[in-house]
C-alpha cells in the first residue's frame, strides 16, 4: 500500500511544524482583506497558527502573523482569532 505524505505546516506562534489540518489558516486576500480560511482552500497568502490561546498570544507578541502575511493586521482580525480558539477549547 501506498502512505499518502502528510502536509506539514509552522506555526506562527509556537514554530512548530504540524499537521495542515490540526491548524487554522488565516489569508491575506489580492484585496489586501485579512481573514480566517475555515475551509483551507482560499486564494490568498496565507498564515497557519495552532488552534490553542497560547499560540495566538506568542503570535501577537512576535508579530509572526504580521511577518508571515506582510501585512499589518487589524485588532478585528485577533478579536475572531480568539473567538474562535475559545469556543475550540470549550
Amino acid at each position: 500500500m501506498v502512505t499518502k505524505k502528510v502536509p506539514m505546516r509552522q506555526c506562527t506562534g509556537c514554530r512548530e511544524m504540524k499537521s495542515k489540518r490540526e491548524m487554522i489558516r488565516v489569508i491575506r486576500t489580492a484585496e489586501n482583506e485579512i481573514c480566517i480560511d475555515a475551509t483551507g482552500r482560499k486564494n490568498g497568502r496565507g498564515a497557519y497558527i495552532c488552534p490553542s490561546m497560547q499560540c495566538l498570544k506568542q503570535a501577537i507578541k512576535s508579530r509572526g502573523l504580521e511577518r508571515s502575511l506582510k501585512t499589518a493586521i487589524p485588532d478585528l482580525v485577533y478579536q475572531q482569532l480568539e473567538e474562535e480558539m475559545s469556543q475550540i477549547d470549550k
